[in-house]
């Protein structure tokens, strides 16, 4: 049973920091290179981008640490390590209303709204600025979640399995008490 959750504490680590970098790439580079080619450009390529996203490479990283986190936190309390199981509990609920509820109910609708822009609308760089600010500010906050709970995930690895002398939040049935 340790080794499995030392396992599942690894996979937890290495999801959370692919997503995290992925976020993180948007924040201090593809956003800022998409702009700096003005919207004429920017929008068909968002578009472009977010189209493609969704596939076997990307759902990994996003949708893993919903999985690993909580298999990790419930196989490090069983194996007796319960600051590691407090540690991806937190980060679990860091990354899941940080960066999944974010990403589910700010930054997907507004790609979705980008989706229905025509290349030729005459508001179009109005409505690229719109969406770049409130996007990238929603990045930003998913990012940062994203980066938090690889911390508090990381911070799990270095505890080791020990044995619990009575089971947790239980009293202890000793003759002496």
């Amino acid at each position: 049973m340790p080794a499995l959750a030392f396992a599942a504490r690894f996979a937890a680590v290495i999801l959370l920091a692919a997503i995290a970098g992925f976020f993180y790439a948007y924040w201090c580079s593809v956003m800022i290179g998409l702009d700096a080619a003005g919207a004429q450009t920017a929008l068909p390529a968002m578009q472009a981008i977010n189209r493609m996203v969704r596939n076997a490479m990307f759902a990994p990283a996003f949708f893993g640490p919903l999985i690993a986190l909580p298999l990790a936190a419930a196989l490090s309390w069983r194996a007796g390590a319960d600051r590691s199981a407090r540690l991806l509990a937190a980060a679990l609920a860091v990354y899941g209303v940080g960066a999944f509820w974010v990403t589910v109910s700010a930054n997907v609708p507004l790609n979705a709204d980008l989706a229905r822009v025509a290349a030729n609308a005459p508001d179009l760089e109005a409505r690229w600025r719109h969406y770049l600010a409130y996007w990238s500010d929603w990045n930003a906050l998913r990012a940062a979640a994203s980066f938090l709970a690889f911390a508090l995930a990381a911070l799990a690895l270095g505890e080791p399995p020990c044995r619990r002398e009575t089971a947790p939040y239980l009293p202890s049935h000793d003759a002496a008490s």
